[in-house]
């Protein structure tokens, strides 16, 4: 059985801010009523690859439009916020969504970004884990003290607790298998990016950790690859449809290291156009036969039990990402649901 969702940027397409906020919020509920699992959003600043700089405050209209859909960031950047600011902006999206929020944590993929905010590349991952540590103590008792070189509370009155207890579920980008070795104890759920091999070797390690520790098998958290998908009544229109569109989310991706004058770090996960991202395997564009057909080798290749697809990016027109959606709904999901 594979759970799916959707991975979305909420990258630029050129439409004015509210326009295409409204616009993203539609295809949110879309993805509810289309049986998704989850929605998870990313966090990116001073970039066009990211236009939901609050990630609290997009999820927070999401969540009244939704019913039953798991949504939340991937990741708040941790480095970037007030960590008990944030736990209590946790506190209130969980329980205005009915207990509906996913928390993904991480130091930022774009330390250029946190440059810019103010925040010395060098320090971030050091605050990084201050502030999870910050985090899990409030989740975990009723007062927080804390000494840490860049977070420093003294006697914080714990006012409010999530609705999931202990905590709303924990997400995490893993870069490599050695992660696992942190995130399977906590029962983190982890997501990787690029090639099959490396999600194979997070989740063999995911699985072969659970078993030592002598968790239920059925219990086993989300283990996630992400992939660009377009899906269409014939193999031709998806193909123009993501070939249209890739190169505005593709720019969108590289603009600050352009900017910076520096070599684009993920150039070969996310190479120059979707036919090039489709030949690694990183993406598919095709009829829900071609994708089902995608969908089972991934799963094959990787072991994962999650797919986040990303199936709204660049500048795709409305119509054609939400007929993406409610295809792969209806014609791919069911395929993976036993």
């Amino acid at each position: 059985m594979l759970t799916f969702s959707i991975f979305d940027h909420l990258d630029s397409n050129g439409a004015p801010l509210g326009d295409f906020l409204e616009q993203r919020l539609r295809l949110v509920g879309l993805v509810e009523k289309s049986g998704f699992h989850g929605y998870h959003l990313a966090e990116h600043h001073s970039t066009p690859l990211g236009l939901a700089s609050s990630p609290s405050v997009f999820l927070a209209a999401a969540f009244a439009r939704t019913k039953t859909l798991r949504m939340g960031p991937l990741v708040f950047v941790l480095p970037l916020y007030h960590p008990l600011r944030l736990y209590e902006e946790i506190c209130m999206l969980d329980h205005l969504s009915g207990g509906r929020l996913t928390v993904g944590v991480g130091r930022g993929g774009a330390l250029m970004e946190h440059e810019r905010y103010g925040v010395a590349a060098a320090d971030a991952p050091a605050m990084y884990h201050e502030a999870f540590a910050v985090l899990m103590r409030a989740f975990e008792s009723g007062v927080v003290d804390f000494d840490g070189k860049y977070f420093r509370y003294k006697d914080y009155l714990v006012q409010a607790k999530p609705l999931q207890r202990p905590h709303p579920p924990l997400w995490y980008g893993a870069p490599n298998a050695d992660a696992i070795g942190w995130a399977a104890p906590n029962a983190i759920n982890v997501v990787s990016l690029g090639p099959a091999a490396r999600a194979r070797a997070i989740a063999d390690r995911y699985r072969d950790e659970w078993q030592k520790l002598g968790r239920d098998p059925a219990a086993l958290p989300g283990i996630g690859i992400t992939r660009h998908v377009v899906v269409a009544a014939t193999a031709a229109a998806a193909a123009d449809i993501a070939r249209a569109a890739y190169p505005r989310w593709r720019a969108a991706m590289e603009f600050l290291w352009q900017r910076a004058g520096v070599p684009f770090a993920l150039k070969d996960i996310y190479p120059a156009d979707f036919d090039a991202l489709q030949a690694i395997g990183h993406g598919v564009a095709g009829t829900p036969a071609t994708v089902r057909d995608f969908i089972a080798r991934l799963q094959q290749e990787t072991g994962v039990n999650t797919v986040l697809c990303q199936m709204v990016f660049g500048d795709m027109r409305f119509d054609d990402a939400a007929r993406s959606i409610e295809l792969f709904g209806r014609e791919v999901i069911p395929a993976f649901s036993v």
